[in-house]
């Protein structure tokens, strides 16, 4: 058997199938957390609701050729509104856009690079193994980390304690985010006792603006060195 078919054969997955999360909805504490204040201001002259960074009151600016002027910043949201964000692909390109609702009345009030947002809050609250995992965005993000020569994977009854560990505590997040696909090969230890493993990981890109599943999603990385 040659390499490629061992791998092909023998690699492990564990999936949690369907349509990856788009949509989630957020405190307005995240919304702070990515580095936004939500605002009461003009837009091209006309009273709404947006987001914007290191702004107060009485701030006016321009961005993509409309004019924005900051009357208030708020601390808590309007009665009765809630904060979603969702993942929207814009020629081949991942963007978050982030909505206040109010029942049936809708104010988109940021979109903008996902990549861009989510790293720099991933880098804010130090979640390294997180971006040095981190490969691509769509609705799902590709996560993939590897260590060592490939060889033939071990079985899941001959894994030693860590990827086991890292199996169960990654099936857990999945389940939670109710979508996920992980891919593990791992081979055994080299000469130096180090690992060698290759590992593939698909989230729903929306759930890792979300603190504590991101935290979760790191600390399990943190297992494979």
């Amino acid at each position: 058997m040659d390499l490629k078919e061992a791998m092909l054969l023998n690699t492990l997955v564990f999936e949690t199938l369907g349509n990856p999360e788009r949509e989630r909805q957020f405190k307005l504490k995240q919304l702070k957390k990515w580095g936004f204040d939500l605002v009461f201001g003009k837009r091209d002259g006309e009273e709404t609701y947006f987001a914007t960074a290191g702004k107060k009151a009485g701030d006016a600016y321009e961005s993509d050729g409309e004019q924005f002027e900051v009357v208030e910043v708020l601390q808590e949201l309007p009665k009765n509104s809630q904060v979603y964000a969702y993942i929207e692909m814009i020629e081949g390109q991942a963007f978050l856009l982030v909505d206040l609702r109010e029942g049936e009345h809708n104010t988109p009030i940021l979109q903008l690079p996902a990549g861009e947002i989510l790293l720099a809050f991933l880098k804010k609250h130090k979640f390294a193994k997180l971006i040095e995992a981190l490969r691509n965005l769509g609705s799902a993000a590709s996560l993939v980390k590897h260590h060592g020569e490939e060889g033939k994977p071990l079985p899941f009854d001959q894994l030693p304690p860590v990827p086991r560990r890292f199996l169960r505590d990654a099936k857990k997040i999945e389940k939670e985010m109710g979508f996920g696909r992980i891919a593990l090969a791992y081979f055994g230890e080299n000469k130096d006792g180090r690992a060698r493993y290759w590992l593939h990981w698909m989230v729903p890109t929306i759930a890792l603006f979300d603190e504590q599943i991101a935290q979760k999603i790191d600390k399990a990385l943190a297992e494979f060195v």
